[in-house]
């Protein structure tokens, strides 16, 4: 059962102990705003060197670095779309990216991983559509990989809090 794998709190994802803490990425990985740039302050200057040595991301990928000064061991750099108005591919885009995410997790062991809001922020993307999204990608991973133990999804406002407590409710999660 997923429901009490799934947690919605509110905070801070740099200060997080779990394995793995999604950032909410750029195509370059080189650091941004927001979620991104806090979490390349936080880490220290060693994750800007090994990002760059991965050579950016597609939008919708995902990709995986030690988690350097952080409490996560793993920091896994998602890349979410910019919303131009729901046309152009962004829903499919972003479960790509919690898709993409959950499974890197997998592959190195994670048992527990946050989430922040991605897209939510600069890249616009409705926060009750994204978090639906979220939502539903992150259970029917789970139904099928019982071996991630914890999923927290991590809200750094009362708006987007709000609008993952709202699609927990709809899909049954809470």
């Amino acid at each position: 059962m997923t429901k009490n794998k799934i947690q919605l709190v509110k905070g801070d994802i740099t200060a997080l102990e779990v394995d793995a803490i999604v950032n909410a990425a750029n195509s370059t990985l080189l650091g941004g705003g927001g979620v991104d740039g806090a979490i390349h302050r936080a880490a220290g200057p060693e994750l800007q060197a090994e990002c760059a040595a991965l050579g950016g991301c597609p939008t919708g990928q995902a990709k995986i670095t030690r988690g350097h000064k952080l409490p996560a061991k793993y920091i896994i750099h998602a890349v979410g779309p910019v919303w131009r108005g729901g046309a152009k591919g962004e829903h499919k885009l972003l479960a790509s990216c919690y898709a993409s995410s959950l499974k890197l997790a997998q592959e190195h062991q994670v048992k527990s991983i946050a989430f922040p809001a991605i897209s939510c922020g600069i890249y616009g993307f409705p926060a009750s559509q994204a978090a639906m999204i979220a939502v539903k990608e992150t259970t029917q991973f789970l139904e099928l990989h019982p071996e991630v133990e914890q999923v927290l999804f991590v809200c750094f406002d009362e708006a987007i809090y709000e609008a993952y407590q709202q699609a927990l409710e709809a899909l049954g999660n809470v």
